[in-house]
């Protein structure tokens, strides 16, 4: 019984959805031979079989089942002990060598042996590292030859040709995707010995059809138990494998938990055992051994140096000294393991920027934010799918899964923000799938980065018992909107539907390998290998290598970016998604936020990292400012004919362009009130000029009063019968143009007045501080646009005046 477990609290006393009801009613050997007996009763892809590859009769050596490592073909290379002489010559043998001889000959061995050692007749010799603890980790070879019960037998590459295959851990690296372990069976009949340590590779650099992958057997490699439903993640330059079952036909007792990394430069495997959790960001307390788990949702976040594993399940095939009497729980904990050399902020003992050992760093996350309510339950058979920008480190979502009561519901996701270590949960829209276990899922990236597809492919349906069925369905899930969209393939030649396999995405392409495809007996599904074209929405014959020159595999726009998605080269955003959330192919999304509003967590505060990009030719294709949120990646590179801009700073060069076309806006108004401005001043000046040119040739009685108010001794009560602001002083005519000002009376002192054409006098303005309107227009000058626009204030006042 172990001491520890993945989850606080555990919920116990649940049978399996994979194994047969009513288990814990029996106990010991009662228990394993009930779980074997009703083996045909079930119909989950988890009890296909497969012939032990241990158990080979070889007729013509005579050998037993236990002589012999690996497949049927596998050949025995024997050592004899007996001793062969061959000579040409009936002579006697010569006499003992010589000293001289002797010595010569010891030199040469002292000079050949350890060159030998490193040659590749002699195989690799073992090879150590040191850790950051100075401790010395032993990094195992892939051996050609093995000893076996004392003979030499030869290694062999992992079988290439297989009936069907599901239940498997695969990853891609640089290109190359990498196949372990699994369920597998070499006929349709086969019922036992199904697991496998097989270990496969397939080039994504290449273009090959599905009928005839390129797929390549690598050594089986030595000490690692054969697993399914485990994980495989991956960096840059190696794999990790965590959890999985062991085979129940046969029954294996599983062994302690021990971490599994393959280097890739040097294609070898070391094992790390006994590893220990740390304390965290709503974590444990640490100190606590790791254990295997199975059947969990796993996630590889390469940009970040990290993998996770969400809950899953424990029993007799996972842990060591598990009874099998004892009933298997369901977890709902989430285990993060912080690769060798990366540096996690979460992490008590990495907090000072520290990096993680050979070993890594494990943290067991129990109390994040709703992870402790009821209503976030326990799941197995589910997927995660990860998505840059909302949150400082981006998000994780969980999808489907259950146990073999209650199943998770995909109208409502749960959201798992990187940076600090807690769930949310957010509602979608449009059409649910129906629930569902076993899928798979990746996530394709928009250019720009203004949206993130999510598609969901495959899977079954566990209800009604005994009445299961696969799926052959896709979905999509478009982030930040999150709605749902189903993908019509009708009319296309589509894979039959299936569960347990895996999904990869390279040239934005999904690769789907093996799966379960029902209990028939009658076919197989060799080899097992589809393409889903992400962008068209279609299955293809072949896998189309795009040959991009970054190793990652992101957008042009986002290349080089640690926030950029890897997989998405080549990316266009479908017509189908781009009908719902606005844009075009390159992204430039209008839903910019969830349809059913976010009201915590990163998707109420965060936006997606945006990207520009721009055309071969240097035109911008779309271009949309970054958002300043927490969610922000940073980033400036350039990739290939595109610039990205990713959480830099303001856009510089739209701001000036919006400020600019402002102040164009302005101008124009300006000029256009200035026009409109002048001519009205214009034609107050000549209708007055007119009027005063008729007054003067018509003698001092032809409507003088109009222009000039009449002499007055009433003061200020003349000033009221024309104008409240104009004077009551009132000029004389002269034949000779000259006139008498007021300052003659010797009462008002108003200086002269100013003549007008024909020597009539203008009024003059009573208690303007400035010179009147009616001045302006009568000072002899023709108004001018330029003063209009020099002083619009002064010439509007001269049109309310008059």
């Amino acid at each position: 019984m172990p001491t520890s477990r993945l989850t606080n609290p555990l919920k116990r006393a649940r049978t399996s959805a994979f194994k047969e009801i009513d288990v814990d009613k029996y106990s010991g050997d009662e228990a394993v031979g009930l779980i074997v007996n009703r083996r045909s009763q079930r119909q989950l892809y988890l009890k296909k079989e497969r012939t032990p590859r241990d158990a080979i009769d070889s007729e013509d050596t005579g050998s037993s089942d236990d002589e012999s490592w690996g497949s049927s073909k596998s050949q025995k290379i024997l050592r004899r002990n007996t001793k062969v002489v061959s000579t040409d010559s009936a002579a006697p043998p010569r006499p003992f060598p010589s000293m001289s001889r002797i010595a010569a000959f010891g030199f040469i061995l002292t000079i050949l042996i350890p060159l030998m050692q490193s040659s590749p007749l002699m195989g690799r010799s073992r090879r150590h590292t040191i850790d950051r603890k100075d401790e010395l980790v032993a990094r195992l070879p892939i051996p050609e030859t093995e000893l076996a019960e004392g003979e030499l037998v030869q290694r062999q590459g992992s079988p290439t040709d297989y009936c069907t295959r599901w239940a498997h851990q695969s990853a891609i690296v640089n290109g190359t995707l990498y196949v372990f372990g699994g369920q597998a069976s070499q006929n349709a009949q086969q019922t036992n010995g199904t697991w496998n340590n097989d270990f496969l590779s397939l080039p994504l650099t290449d273009t090959w059809q599905i009928s005839s992958p390129t797929l390549k057997g690598l050594a089986q490699p030595s000490g690692l138990p054969p697993v399914s439903e485990g994980y495989l993640w991956n960096s840059y330059d190696s794999l990790f494998l965590y959890g999985g079952e062991y085979s129940w036909e046969p029954v294996t007792s599983p062994s302690p938990y021990s971490m599994w990394i393959y280097d890739i430069a040097s294609s070898e495997w070391s094992e790390h055992k006994n590893p220990q959790t740390s304390a965290g960001t709503n974590s444990d307390g640490g100190n606590q051994p790791v254990q295997q788990a199975a059947e969990g949702a796993g996630i590889s976040v390469p940009e970040l140096g990290r993998g996770w594993y969400f809950g899953g399940h424990q029993d007799g095939y996972t842990t060591a000294g598990w009874s099998q009497s004892i009933p298997r729980i369901y977890l709902k904990s989430l285990i993060e393991y912080t690769f060798p050399g990366y540096t996690n902020s979460e992490v008590q003992s990495l907090s000072n920027g520290q990096t993680a050992g050979s070993d890594g760093v494990w943290r067991n996350v129990t109390q994040g934010g709703i992870q402790t309510s009821d209503g976030f339950t326990e799941r197995a058979d589910g997927v995660l799918v990860y998505i840059p920008g909302y949150g400082q480190q981006g998000i994780i979502l969980g999808l489907a899964g259950g146990t073999n009561a209650t199943f998770t519901q995909l109208n409502v996701i749960d959201v798992y923000d990187v940076a600090t270590s807690t769930w949310y949960k957010q509602s979608t829209n449009g059409t649910t799938p129906p629930i569902r276990v076993n899928p798979c899922a990746v996530a394709a990236s928009a250019a720009d980065g203004s949206s993130t597809n999510v598609y969901l492919y495959g899977g079954q349906n566990l209800i009604p018992y005994k009445e299961q069925i696969q799926y052959g369905d896709v979905w999509i899930l478009s982030i930040p909107s999150f709605t749902w969209i189903e993908v019509d393939t009708t009319g296309q030649s589509t894979p039959p539907p299936r569960a347990g396999h895996t999904c990869s995405i390279w040239d934005s392409q999904i690769v789907v390998v093996g799966g379960f495809v029902g209990n028939t007996t009658e076919s197989c599904d060799f080899p097992g290998i589809y393409v889903f074209d992400a962008s068209e929405l279609k299955w293809q014959n072949q896998f189309t290598s795009l040959n991009g020159s970054d190793p990652q595999n992101q957008q042009i726009s986002q290349a080089g970016n640690s926030s950029g998605l890897s997989g998405s080269y080549g990316y266009q955003v479908p017509e189908v998604v781009i009908s719902i959330i606005g844009g075009h192919a390159s992204g430039g999304a209008t839903v910019t936020a969830p349809a059913m509003s976010a009201t915590d967590g990163p998707l109420a505060t965060g936006k997606p990292i945006i990207y520009t990009v721009t055309a071969s030719n240097g035109a911008t294709v779309t271009e949309t400012s970054s958002p300043n949120s927490v969610g922000g990646g940073t980033g400036n590179s350039n990739g290939g004919n595109s610039s990205q801009k990713g959480r830099s700073g303001p856009n510089v060069g739209a701001i000036v362009a919006g400020v600019i076309a402002g102040l164009l806006a302005v101008l124009a108004l300006y000029l256009g009130f200035c026009i409109w401005v002048y001519r009205r001043q214009l034609a107050l000046y000549k209708t007055h000029v007119a009027m005063s040119q008729r007054a003067a040739a018509g003698g001092p009685n032809e409507k003088s009063a109009f222009l000039f108010p009449t002499s007055s001794t009433e003061g200020s009560s003349a000033r009221g019968k024309y104008s409240t602001d104009r004077s009551s002083t009132a000029p004389t005519n002269s034949g000779t143009g000259t006139g008498v000002s007021a300052q003659g009376s010797g009462k008002s002192g108003v200086p002269p007045l100013p003549s007008l054409p024909g020597g009539v006098h203008a009024p003059v303005g009573g208690n303007s501080t400035a010179n009147s309107s009616t001045e302006d227009l009568m000072v002899g000058q023709e108004p001018s646009f330029v003063g209009v626009l020099l002083n619009p204030r002064r010439s509007l006042r001269v049109i309310n005046r008059d």
